[in-house]
């Protein structure tokens, strides 16, 4: 049986006609410039349509009129001759397929092109479809190329071409449609907002999974769903996935990505026989140069992506990054959303983290520079202002929200700034920040607003700005709104001798204000920050013997742990990672330029979170190993050397080999590091090194970092009597989301300090049925001392019973008197009323 693919793709003109005149009847319009702009917006990208055409629109403020010759402006697709099955291209060995190559040419109307398009194939859960780009040829006669900064699918990486996808297949057979049936709504007044969850989960794809991917997530919750439902016990690491009404998904938007060659359109896709994917020298008269042509071949790579997250190129920030999908299809994170609404008992809310406020310097290479308006510290700061960049911008997050989210957390808030020429000041951009919290939601006809977090930490980067920062200016202008709250910011550091007593004043203000603040202790910048300590300053040391186990009793602290869920206001939120006693730091394999700086500065990690034992795995940092660094020693050292030498050098890397090869070879050597480890067992790596060498030991080192960090690791190792209270806490606090409240007048919260111990105690009551308190008493950090809780608050005895010990402690039952207690480092007490 033939299965080539012979359909025809070509221009539809009517519907292109109609098309335009929609385009045109939004321009007549009484709207503003950027009304207009965002309703031109919902028309861009590429979209199948139930009528099996594709409607297609690109803004292309690039190519200037004067300049350009319609002829040399086209829409090129790449077209599979055959049906592509996913699972069998994933499954196979060769990774070669043949596509036909066709180009269209669109219709030009001022800065856009439009067109509807017949022929094209949409890609499905189970087949791939067709794939397309603009391109054209600029005035030096060079062929570029202009991506879909809107792409649904973009299953080989950003700088390959994007999917066409069918979105709408996809819609119809979400599994979850009940569920905003009952959350939304089909009225446009009054839509409802999704209400604030009580605690969240803080997830990161690429490590909370054996798989490393949302259908990895998918399987963990899936067998814990039906473990529930047959009644059936968890094992203690399941229980850390648990008892949280929200997950929250480190950013999943595709990533920069490791380009040594930029001369290549893609190494993830990439075209082997070069015929009509690379434009000819001149274009002749007419059409005949772009007609069909069969039989090329296209060698696709599963892309290999890991990072944080946050080193977005904006381009396709409405889809999912592929290394995320082990089946490269967004029917996946579909999948996942509908496991977690689904999910027995209670729905599970989805919680995304967006990237808007900069832009990867890659960016550059991908979308247009209108989007820009110069640099920043991360790479470039977008250019919100401009009316059509800010319409694209929320139309990426309209598309994003409709895969099924239930809230969003707004990253680095403070950095959306502007110059105002009325004031002559640079100002906070809080319109822009606040039309993404209002941004409407529609699934299946149902439409919700969505829960909204902002991190924040404005006047930040002013100096001082840690204790300037009062967390609340998006609070003041939306109430309903949610900040990441001051405890909770990198400067969040328990493991330093007297850290909880240092940080009063900001425990008070999360006590007596912090009802709309994100809290909690261990997250995904904490966890980082934790190991960039100076192991030289005072550490408590009370919390472990060794620097690894420091930071796992300083982050998962089940005092602490008591205090923010059995007491403090706020919405607490927990890492997988801290739960897990997993490691963490900010790996990434996708940057050849700034790699080596960022794992000099990453260089605490082999101290506070790696141990030999960890080191002499068979299964960890095997390419470490491959390089000779057999041992866990020899690898600080030379990390230790390197960030000395980086620093020395003002982080040139030219400089930085150039002194390692004085340092080896004539003993010319000024870095102390170096000196020391010419006697060690490094010295053969140490005398070849070059600025090559040096980024692929970077990039080596990076993907080791990831393989460690993976949670997978160290389920066996969960302590049950730990996941059981921390699962116990969180129930409590859903039992009771009354806590969630600031103090108010009859509520009491101190602390007393007792040589080196801080005590954090007090007593509440619920705002509205005052027989409903709770009383708390934790010794955060120090020695052993006797708490005298009761007489401290003036309470009867009598009147009060242990709810919830912290599993140092004895039973329950073993504490006889409450008046009484002797609480040493990290223990903790809960008392409920004696009904």
């Amino acid at each position: 049986m033939d299965t080539k693919i012979k359909t025809k793709i070509s221009l539809v003109e009517s519907e292109t006609r109609k098309l335009i005149n929609e385009i045109k009847r939004i321009e007549k319009s009484s709207n503003t410039v950027f009304e207009e702009n965002q309703d031109v917006a919902t028309y861009l990208g590429a979209n199948y349509r139930e009528d099996g055409l594709t409607q297609i629109g690109f803004w292309t403020p690039q190519l200037l009129r004067e300049v350009m010759h319609l002829n040399e402006i086209y829409l090129e697709v790449f077209t599979p001759t055959e049906d592509i099955k996913v699972k069998d291209l994933l499954s196979s060995e060769t990774n070669t397929i043949e596509v036909r190559r066709d180009c269209i040419f669109l219709k030009k109307r001022g800065k856009f092109f439009w067109g509807v398009v017949e022929g094209m194939k949409p890609g499905t859960r189970e087949t791939l479809g067709s794939f397309y780009w603009l391109r054209y040829r600029n005035p030096y006669g060079q062929i570029e190329i202009i991506r879909d900064p809107l792409a649904h699918s973009l299953p080989f990486g950003v700088f390959a071409p994007a999917e066409l996808y069918d979105m709408g297949k996809l819609e119809k057979e979400r599994t979850d449609l009940d569920y905003f049936k009952l959350t939304g709504s089909r009225e446009d007044k009054n839509i409802p907002r999704t209400p604030a969850p009580v605690n969240i989960l803080q997830l990161h794809v690429g490590t909370a999974s054996d798989e490393g991917t949302l259908a990895g997530l998918s399987k963990i919750y899936q067998n814990i769903a039906q473990k529930i439902k047959n009644n059936e016990p968890l094992e203690p690491h399941e229980e850390h996935y648990i008892g949280y009404d929200a997950v929250q998904l480190l950013p999943i938007e595709p990533t920069i990505e490791y380009r040594k060659d930029l001369s290549q359109d893609s190494r993830l896709f990439e075209i082997v026989e070069e015929c009509c994917g690379i434009a000819p020298k001149s274009i002749p008269e007419g059409d005949d140069i772009f007609n069909s042509i069969e039989g090329i071949k296209v060698k696709l790579t599963h892309p290999n992506t890991q990072g944080w997250g946050y080193d977005v190129p904006i381009l396709g920030a409405s889809a999912t990054s592929p290394s995320m999908l082990g089946s490269l299809r967004p029917d996946e994170l579909y999948d996942f959303i509908g496991v977690l609404h689904n999910f027995p008992n209670k729905p599970i809310a989805l919680i995304y983290d967006l990237v808007y406020g900069h832009a990867d310097n890659q960016a550059e290479l991908l979308i247009n520079h209108q989007f820009f308006k110069g640099p920043n510290m991360y790479g470039q700061d977008l250019n919100h202002q401009l009316p059509m960049v800010r319409a694209i911008l929320l139309e990426m997050q309209r598309r994003k929200i409709n895969t099924g989210a239930d809230g969003i957390r707004v990253d680095g808030g403070q950095d959306f700034r502007f110059f105002n020429p009325l004031t002559g000041r640079v100002e906070q951009d809080d319109q822009y920040l606040l039309a993404m919290s209002d941004l409407v939601q529609e699934i299946g006809g149902y439409k919700r607003l969505l829960f909204t977090i902002f991190e924040d930490g404005r006047p930040w980067p002013e100096e001082g700005w840690e204790t300037k920062s009062t967390y609340m200016d998006l609070i003041n202008l939306k109430s309903d709104s949610y900040q990441w709250g001051p405890l909770i910011f990198a400067h969040n550091t328990p493991s330093i001798k007297g850290f909880w007593r240092k940080k009063w004043q900001r425990v008070c203000e999360v006590m007596y204000q912090g009802q709309n603040w994100i809290t909690g202790c261990g997250n995904h910048d904490t966890l980082r920050r934790g190991s960039q300590v100076d192991t030289r300053l005072e550490i408590n040391w009370r919390l472990g013997e060794t620097l690894n186990d420091v930071i796992r009793a300083a982050y998962d602290n089940p005092a602490v742990s008591m205090w923010v869920y059995g007491f403090s206001p706020g919405l607490p939120m927990d890492f997988i990672n801290v739960l897990m006693h997993a490691p963490w730091m900010f790996f990434r394999n996708t940057d050849e330029e700034y790699g080596v700086k960022v794992v000099s500065e990453e260089v605490g990690f082999l101290d506070w979170q790696m141990t030999e034992e960890r080191y002499r795995r068979d299964n960890t940092f095997s390419r470490m190993k491959s390089l000779g660094f057999q041992k866990l020693e020899q690898l600080r050292e030379f990390t230790h050397a390197l960030n000395a030498s980086m620093i020395a050098r003002n982080y040139d890397l030219h400089e930085v080999v150039k002194v390692c090869q004085l340092c080896f070879d004539d003993g010319a050597c000024d870095i102390n590091q170096l000196k020391e480890m010419k006697e060690g067992d490094m010295i053969t790596f140490c005398q070849n090194l070059d600025i090559d060498n040096l980024k692929k030991w970077a990039l080596m080192f990076m993907e080791d970092c990831a393989e460690i960090c993976n949670v997978a690791h160290y389920t066996k190792q969960v302590d049950p009597d730990l996941a059981k209270y921390n699962l116990r806490l969180r129930e409590l606090r859903s039992r009771n989301p009354w806590l969630g409240k600031s103090l108010h007048g009859g509520d009491r919260f101190n602390k007393i300090e007792e040589e080196d111990a801080t005590i954090y105690y007090g007593v509440r009551s619920h705002p509205k049925r005052p027989d409903e308190k709770i009383v708390m008493v934790a010794n955060l950090e120090g020695q052993k001392i006797e708490v005298n809780l009761l007489d401290w608050l003036q309470l009867d005895p009598t009147q009060w019973k242990v709810e919830l010990t912290t599993p140092n402690l004895p039973e329950i039952e073993d504490i006889k008197d409450l008046n009484h207690i002797i609480l040493g480092q990290s223990q903790g007490v809960l008392l409920t009323p004696n009904l």
